[in-house]
């Protein structure tokens, strides 16, 4: 694809957003427009990414049409700004314009979607999205001695189908998150070209990218599924305990402040207003780096980066150390006698302001122990809030966070002790075989989709350090007929005991480790599979 140099883009922009509010400080504006260069220099990858996450199946030929269009639709607003068309979204233009594709919506099935306008059309298209990816085709691969001479002969059309493709199987990751990738991807690319061993230097670098993608993906999709489900409350609360652990010296007011820009900006995000999304991410990161004093020692360097790696850059900073003078626990939850009234008052801030003191004071515990701890103490208040005595109540509050933090604790430890004693492959068979016992009557993509988020979580969790199979190196869909494959076994055979299944897991482990040293893996595994069983 050629790129595109769009001159004058930042005007553009400018008319084209009828809900933008302009910044009046110095700083801000400063932010602001290199926020809107940002957009003007990647305007191409924006529009790909879109589109390809709105309309998966769609081809790269036809995307290439919707950048022309685009572009065509730009030319025509800058040389008349009072035009209708040119007061509207880029959200709302990009839909149209995917909309007026001649034969797509049909061809595609969400003309449905067509049939609608504004704030229904945008949720349409983001509820058309598909999370199982597995009516596209494997992930084309290159040698890496054909990637390498793509790289140097057309930079640009190599890095606009390798972002089509991530995009297209990644509907909900944001924006900023797969241009970062893009941005690895070049430096991998660009750094393993000039090696002499080509194919150990990029499997060997692509891995923390691919992780960094799969982490992301996970969080956001699971973020964004608790606000459409929840409602800000929801999100509000989790972004309350992510900022209270990574900004434990942050003041609540400030804390609330933040939270609020970033729960708006999940607003644009989640529904893949790429546009919005990059906008929102920007005012977020520049709240944090204009207050750092106030908020953080350790992100310095991140925001002296530009965009969007000043943004991933704070994300994955580390977390603040903790105040000397912050007290180990916060008494005037469980030691206060007006504990009850301060509830009563005002519920939303009193359990805001417990959700704060207790994260911040452990920066060890996971985001869905410090909820449950959270939950815990809105029932134990539910509950002695209405006896005779309160005070005497929930004074062992902190017992009762001890009691399930242990639980949670043990768990994890047990887990990571499986880990460690099969190894991530091993692990992923362990699951696949306990969750198919449990729940049979799941279909095989859904014990499938569940055993890769169990295996995600705990290799992450217990941050050891994993081999990466071979069949992880050959297409995303071998690894998946494998997988498939032990489903269906376990499915069959369900009435053996845990030592046959761990028999049956032990043959299955030597035929992938067989097959994935064989010169034809996939015949080898047809070959193999009848034999596992047996």
């Amino acid at each position: 694809m050629k790129l595109l140099k769009l001159t004058g883009f930042i005007f553009f922009l400018f008319f084209l957003t009828e809900s933008l509010t302009l910044p009046t400080q110095p700083r801000d504006i400063e932010n602001f427009n290199s926020t809107q260069k940002f957009i003007e220099d990647n305007i191409e990858y924006i529009t790909i990414i879109a589109f390809a996450q709105y309309v998966q199946e769609a081809t790269f030929e036809e995307m290439e049409k919707l950048v022309k269009d685009m572009v065509e639709y730009k030319d025509r607003c800058m040389a008349d700004k009072t035009l209708p068309e040119c007061s509207k979204l880029p959200n709302n233009v990009l839909q149209e314009k995917i909309c007026a594709m001649e034969g797509l919506p049909q061809k595609h099935n969400f003309s449905h979607c067509c049939s609608k306008v504004d704030a229904q059309r945008r949720l349409c298209f983001f509820y058309n999205k598909k999370s199982d990816v597995g009516f596209l085709p494997p992930f084309p691969t290159l040698d890496p001695e054909e990637k390498c001479q793509a790289y140097e002969s057309n930079r640009e059309s190599l890095l606009n189908h390798f972002l089509y493709e991530v995009a297209r199987r990644n509907p909900f990751v944001f924006a900023p998150t797969l241009l970062t990738v893009a941005v690895h991807f070049e430096e991998v690319a660009k750094s393993c070209c000039e090696e002499q061993n080509k194919v150990n230097c990029l499997q060997t670098r692509a891995i923390p990218v691919t992780q960094y993608l799969k982490a992301f993906s996970s969080y956001q999709k699971h973020v964004c599924g608790a606000l459409l489900k929840f409602g800000t409350k929801v999100v509000h609360f989790i972004y309350i305990a992510i900022l209270s652990q990574k900004f434990p010296k942050i003041e609540f007011k400030e804390l609330i402040s933040l939270v609020e820009d970033v729960s708006s900006n999940y607003d644009g995000c989640c529904e893949g207003d790429v546009v919005q999304c990059i906008r929102d991410t920007s005012k977020v990161m520049n709240h944090i780096c204009s207050k750092q004093d106030s908020i953080s020692s350790k992100i310095k360097e991140c925001c002296e980066k530009k965009i969007p790696e000043r943004g991933q850059c704070i994300i994955n900073s580390n977390k603040d150390d903790r105040p000397k003078d912050l007290s180990l626990r916060e008494g005037k939850f469980t030691d206060s006698e007006n504990v009850c009234q301060e509830r009563d008052a005002d519920p939303d801030t009193f359990f805001a302001k417990f959700t704060f003191e207790y994260s911040r004071r452990h920066p060890d515990l996971s985001i869905p122990e410090l909820l449950r701890i959270v939950q815990i103490y809105k029932d134990l208040l539910r509950n002695c809030c209405n006896t005779e005595n309160p005070p005497g109540c929930y004074r062992y509050a902190e017992d009762k966070f001890n009691e399930t933090t242990e639980k949670s604790l043990k768990m994890v430890q047990q887990e990571c002790k499986h880990f460690q004693n099969l190894g991530k492959d091993g692990l992923k068979y362990h699951y696949l075989i306990r969750l198919t016992k449990i729940a049979p009557q799941l279909s095989t993509e859904e014990l499938v989709s569940l055993g890769e988020k169990m295996v995600t979580a705990f290799t992450t969790c217990c941050t050891l350090s994993e081999e990466f199979a071979c069949v992880d190196n050959l297409n995303e869909e071998l690894q998946r007929k494998t997988d498939r494959f032990l489903v269906n076994l376990v499915k069959l055979k369900h009435e053996l005991t845990d030592e046959e299944l761990q028999s049956l897991f032990t043959n299955f482990a030597n035929v992938v480790d067989k097959c994935c040293k064989a010169e034809s893996p996939e015949v080898c595994f047809n070959e193999e599979s009848p034999k596992i069983g047996n």
